[in-house]
């Protein structure tokens, strides 16, 4: 039996930490918590993220600040660590808040969804890590050559995305669509960036509402203005709503608003559309037909070039008329739904524990060592370590002082 530590520090990878903790063996034992920085989620957030999965089933998972979280492990000393993290909060855990922890244990990360292309920037913070996980054939290809490339002592795993279930990929022959009445548009935080590009997402919502009176047109949000998220959003689409809605662009009650678990909507869902969200694979999962919106790009900076092949692009005049896709069989081959007995991550963490019990593993070494990445790691220790209204308090006070001195000349 191997003890683990699962810690998260924001909502998309709470959800995850709970999904990937399911696919242990049962006689594993695992304490997830999140720790304390300015994106905790609130505790609506937590419920919906730990819904469904065994975490989610006692009380919720507690919110620590970092000597919490040192005091924990010292008290578990577990054999795993699971840092399910925004990558500059990885490395400080992993290299300061935990480190010199006796016995050593095995440091686990991963990214929480959709992760092409591969990037430098996500291996250089889980640089310290024994385990970096990742959900498709390509992205461990993609990594593991940028691992060597940059001298990653860890090794890169496959798992399942645990928000797919453990089952093969279910396919599509043209049988009807889902047996719901409700269209979920998932937003994105980060994409599309610009003002008019969400209104005109919106905007083609409400066209869909309008022409189809019989279909609950819903977006679900991944925060309420209140709360925060992975990253930061600037333009809140309940926010620009309320602005068409005043301006008398659409009609106030066309389309609805609602937070909570992705697959509790999807159980109603008839169709699905998204920029770029990992719920798309959910829904491809559950059947439910589904748009990814090409009008803003298809590339990196969109987060959505892994679904170029996939035959679930489209357009928002594609979503004013209610026109959704199934995906190509071979790109669900290619990308997620692998066979559940290909991910060998659960097999590789096994064989590091035993590593790890006999002395075998080597101390951590961060690829962020060094006085060039000093100053960073310091102001991620902050976040980690000083409560967040105190934290955003200084970040607002910098601000005004810049501004001053800036006046001056």
């Amino acid at each position: 039996m191997s003890r683990v530590l699962a810690v998260a520090d924001s909502d998309s990878y709470l959800k995850w930490a709970a999904g990937l903790l399911d696919q242990l063996p049962a006689a594993w034992t695992s304490t997830l918590s999140v720790v304390r920085t300015p994106i905790v989620p609130s505790p609506a957030q937590i419920a919906a993220a730990v819904s469904g999965t065994r975490s989610g089933a006692g009380e919720p998972p507690s919110v620590v600040p970092a000597r919490g979280l040192r005091r924990l492990a010292e008290q578990i000393r577990p054999d795993v660590v699971l840092v399910a993290c925004t990558g500059p909060v990885v490395d400080v855990l992993v290299s300061e808040v935990f480190g010199g922890l006796s016995p050593r244990p095995v440091f686990v990360s991963g990214l929480p969804g959709i992760s092409i292309p591969a990037t430098e920037k996500a291996w250089m913070y889980r640089g310290g890590c024994d385990l970096f996980v990742v959900h498709s054939g390509k992205e461990v290809e993609e990594f593991g050559r940028i691992g060597k490339e940059l001298g990653a002592t860890g090794s890169v795993a496959l798992a399942r995305l645990p928000y797919l279930g453990q089952g093969p990929a279910h396919r599509h022959d043209g049988s009807p669509a889902a047996p719901g009445d409700r269209v979920i548009f998932a937003t994105q935080a980060k994409v599309p960036k610009r003002r008019e590009d969400r209104e005109s997402i919106l905007l083609a919502l409400a066209g869909l509402a309008e022409a189809r009176p019989d279909l609950d047109v819903v977006v679900k949000l991944r925060a309420l203005e209140t709360e925060r998220q992975t990253h930061n959003e600037r333009y809140h689409y309940e926010r620009l709503w309320r602005s068409l809605a005043d301006s008398g662009a659409v009609r106030p009650g066309a389309v609805r608003f609602a937070a909570g678990a992705m697959h509790e909507h999807l159980a109603l869902a008839a169709a699905f559309v998204t920029v770029s969200s990992t719920a798309a694979l959910e829904a491809i999962m559950g059947e439910v037909p589904l748009l990814v919106l090409s009008d803003f790009g298809v590339n990196a900076e969109m987060i959505n070039l892994v679904f170029e092949d996939s035959g679930c692009l489209g357009t928002l005049e594609d979503l004013a008329r209610g026109d959704f896709r199934r995906p190509a069989h071979t790109w669900c081959d290619a990308n997620y739904f692998h066979d559940p007995a290909v991910s060998d991550w659960v097999g590789g963490l096994a064989v590091l524990v035993e590593q790890a019990r006999s002395g075998g593993l080597a101390p951590v070494r961060s690829l962020l060592d060094g006085p060039a990445h000093a100053a960073a790691r310091r102001r991620a220790r902050l976040r980690v370590e000083v409560p967040p209204e105190v934290l955003r308090a200084g970040y607002r006070a910098g601000r005004r002082v810049r501004r001053y001195l800036k006046a001056l000349g």
